[in-house]
Parts: C-alpha cells; structure tokens; sequence
C-alpha cells in the first residue's frame, strides 16, 4: 500500500499521468525526462522504444515518460542523469559542451551541410560521433541513441533575416555556444534559452530572433508567437537519449540486451524519417500562416564568410579532442 500511495503522490507531484499498475508491479522501471511535449517526434520515438522494452521484458521492464521538462529542464538533464536522480534522459547534445566541448562540432556553422554529411557523421563508432560518446561516459551517462532533429532555421517577426546584416542589434535565442559564437561575430546578441522556455521568450519579446529546428516549430506551435521561419539550415541538431553509468552496469545482461536492441531500433526510425518529418513541419508553419523564406546563394555565401572565425574559435577552446572531430567531420 504505501508503494501505491507514494505512486500516487508523484503522479500527483508533476501532472504524470502515464503510470500504470504494471509500471509499479514491474521489476525494473526506467523513468525518463524529455524536454518536448509526448506529440513531438521526439517523444513518439520515445514512446516506440517504451513499447518495445516493455514488450519484450514481458512486462518486467516498465519504461515511464515524463514529457515537457515536468521533471528537468533541458540543461539539468546531464547533471541530473549523471548523479543518479534519474535512470535517463533526453537532451540536446550541446548540453553536454560544459563537460566535452568538443560536441559542438555538430553547431559548427555549415560544417554538415548535407543529409549525407550528417548521417556519416552520426554513425554509432564513427570517427566524429565515437569519441563524443566516449567523453561523454566519463560523466556519468551512457549514451544509448541519438535522436535526430534536423536543421537549424532562423524565426522572426515582421519579415526574414536577409544574411548577417539582418542580425545586426538583434537579441537572437540560441541553444549552445557556438550559436552564440556565431551571431555574435554576424553583429547579433545571442542569449542561451531553453527550448521549453522558448515560446514564453519570444511571446514576451525577451529576443527578436529564436534559432531551432524546424520540428520544434510544429510540436511547440510557434507560429502562435513567430510569423517567418529563415531556412539557414546552419547547422545539425542532435538530441541524445542516456542513462545513468552506474545503473547501466548494475542491470543483467539480458535487461541491457533488450534496451540496447530498442535503442537501436529507436534511433533507426527516426533518423530514416526525419526529411518527412521535416517536410512535414514545414507545410504545417505554412498552413497556420507562416512565411518561409529560402536565402539566396549571395546571401548564403556571406552567411557561410561570417562563420569562418567561429572555426577558430573552437577549435582554439576545444583541445585535442575538439581538433579531431573537427577533422574527422571536415573529410566526410
């Protein structure tokens, strides 16, 4: 009964209403935290991996999901995983910039600058990916997949952001360090925002320009705040989904078998779907009144000019590791 009543009191605590009896009787539950609300793609794909855990566990296996930073926010998430307060969670990988700078090879401006590029570059062992995941165990978090997001588009209001000169004084929301390298050295000023605080920014005029992906304009209905998306794509955006070090290796080898297949399993799907998904976004912003708009090849050529000393910048801050993958990503 009292396992029952504590049950209960969380639910109560943070709005969940996804627990079920078979979660409590399970033998093993794994709860996770994700920023974005379940309708987001990231959420369905989080939502596929639950299914398939607990499906082939029988049962034993319960997966509980707490959607739109009920439990963390974005930013808490490594530290929060890391120390054991949960088994895992979802987060930007440049979250994790604090402890592995050289993670923000993947917001290197125009660096993956193709679906190809990208997909090379994620492969599970892959010369960019492989010792990011490596250094990223050394904080206490296994990686298990990662979550595809696709690229990162401008938002603004009142007209698109026609090359650096349209940035200029602007107060512009980016998601990690090298964004903010990035509009700084095209004139802008850049403030670091969580995305689950980022409509509230742009409804209460805290920044005239936001950076995303174009997903989280649908999921998030920012068309509700925001009237033109600026197809940039300067960048590729990964979310990664981990679990806690010590809790991973505490698990018997035919609990990791199973979550390990539905990670894999997880991380195929929404990699292969992720243009469609995309597409898909970008006629919805348009059916609720947004207005794309594609920079020109003059435009572009000046956009990718502004970002060479971000190069540096990097790899100046970066170390060994930094250089590295940087190399690595710079031959795909």
């Amino acid at each position: 009964m009292k396992k029952f009543a504590l049950a209960a009191a969380l639910m109560a605590a943070v709005g969940f209403t996804g627990m079920t009896h078979s979660a409590i009787a399970a033998d093993l539950t794994l709860r996770i935290s994700l920023q974005l609300p379940m309708k987001s793609h990231l959420g369905q794909n989080l939502l596929m991996f639950k299914n398939e855990v607990e499906e082939k566990s029988n049962g034993e296996i319960a997966v509980e999901i707490y959607d739109s930073a009920q439990l963390y926010k974005d930013k808490e998430v490594p530290a929060a995983v890391g120390s054991g307060a949960i088994e895992m969670g979802v987060a930007s990988l440049t979250r994790y910039v604090g402890d592995v700078p050289a993670v923000d090879v993947f917001y290197q401006p125009f660096l993956l600058d193709s679906e190809e590029k990208v997909r090379a570059a994620v492969a599970k062992g892959s010369p960019v990916r492989g010792p990011l995941d490596e250094a990223i165990a050394d904080t206490g978090a296994t990686v298990l997949w990662w979550q595809a997001y696709g690229g990162s588009i401008m938002l603004s209001n009142g007209g698109p952001i026609k090359g650096p000169e349209g940035l200029k004084g602007q107060k512009v929301r980016v998601f990690s360090k090298t964004q903010g390298d990035f509009i700084s050295a095209a004139g802008g000023a850049p403030t670091l925002i969580s995305g689950s605080e980022q409509y509230i920014a742009y409804q209460r005029g805290t920044v005239d320009v936001g950076m995303t992906g174009m997903s989280g304009v649908k999921s998030r209905q920012l068309w509700e705040v925001m009237d033109t998306v600026t197809a940039t794509n300067d960048a590729d955006v990964e979310f990664i989904v981990v679990i806690n070090t010590d809790f991973w290796n505490g698990l018997s080898d035919a609990q990791r078998d199973i979550i390990s297949t539905a990670a894999m399993n997880a991380e195929k799907d929404v990699r292969d779907r992720m243009s469609s998904i995309e597409a898909e976004a970008y006629e919805e912003a348009k059916a609720n009144g947004m207005t794309v708009y594609t920079p020109t090849e003059e435009e572009m050529a000046a956009w990718r000019e502004v970002a060479k000393p971000v190069y540096e910048e990097f790899l100046n801050h970066t170390g060994d590791l930094g250089k590295q993958v940087f190399d690595a990503a710079s031959k795909l």
